[in-house]
């Protein structure tokens, strides 16, 4: 068995709203899920179209109290237990998740769904920092569809908006992660950075509006920008994968990041609700 995945974002709420958000149906529905059924301590259960194998609750809870929320989650045959606890932090809250049964090369292949649970709760907890910051939500991933697109409003100009979508500096920092961009056709594109060892490449290119990356297996990130009303519109697809066996992994991260791409240019204090595992390293 791996070692629990650890994901830790700071929320711009107390924690008596965040552990609302996390437990009242109405709210998950929202953020999280399309179908929620909270009764605690007894039951904690979602499902629908945006939870994997969402077609029934696979949720047996665990634990609740006012800082932690535990419940074991069966998926692929396999009860994994997922974990969230609280933490004040000022007028913050410091959420932290633990999800068992995580394994990267899993999520690689896509040969069993709990390889999306990294990105999966990644997404899910961007998309509770925008529901408590009271701003637009990300796409949910439909695990029950193999069309991967979806739509975001940047109140910033659209020059602004490309520039940091190819910038390796800018995209790097609003991404959390490293990333190296040759902004041509030919170009490289280096999650990890140009050391990395391994670069996807770009296969089309509009200077100032659009740009599409080949990542092989996983098929073809394509991004587009329009002005709209004085913002800029962002519209994404993912294409050209194996649709019996779609990206959901690797689409659910990119969306993730949008989410602080949209922070990146709307909050003048800006700083990604993203925080570092304290964990050390045996």
């Amino acid at each position: 068995m791996t070692e629990p995945m650890t994901v830790r974002a700071r929320l711009a709420a107390p924690a008596e709203t965040v552990h609302r958000a996390l437990t009242d149906p109405a709210e998950l529905c929202v953020w999280l899920a399309e179908h929620a059924e909270v009764e605690l301590p007894k039951r904690y259960a979602f499902w629908g179209r945006y939870t994997p194998e969402g077609d029934a609750p696979h949720q047996r809870l665990l634990h609740a109290d006012e800082r932690t929320l535990r419940f074991g989650w069966l998926l692929d045959g396999v009860e994994t237990t997922t974990e969230f606890t609280l933490e004040p932090d000022g007028d913050a809250t410091i959420l932290t998740l633990r999800q068992s049964h995580f394994d990267f090369a899993e999520a690689m292949s896509g040969s069993t769904i709990r390889g999306v649970l990294q990105t999966y709760w990644a997404l899910a907890i961007a998309n509770l920092a925008a529901h408590l910051e009271g701003r637009q939500l990300l796409p949910r991933t439909d695990f029950t569809s193999a069309d991967l697109r979806g739509e975001l409003l940047i109140a910033a100009p659209l020059a602004k908006v490309y520039e940091s979508l190819t910038d390796s500096a800018q995209a790097s920092a609003w991404f959390g992660y490293p990333v190296g961009i040759e902004p041509w056709i030919g170009g490289r594109y280096a999650m990890g950075g140009f050391e990395s060892g391994y670069a996807a490449k770009v296969v089309d290119l509009e200077p100032g509006r659009r740009m599409s990356i080949d990542w092989g297996p996983t098929g073809v990130t394509t991004w587009e920008l329009a002005e709209s009303q004085g913002r800029t519109k962002l519209t994404f697809v993912q294409s050209g994968f194996d649709e019996q066996n779609p990206p959901y992994a690797a689409w659910s991260g990119t969306v993730a990041g949008f989410g602080e791409l949209v922070r990146f240019h709307e909050l003048p204090d800006w700083r990604p609700i993203w925080l570092p595992d304290p964990t050390p390293v045996s």
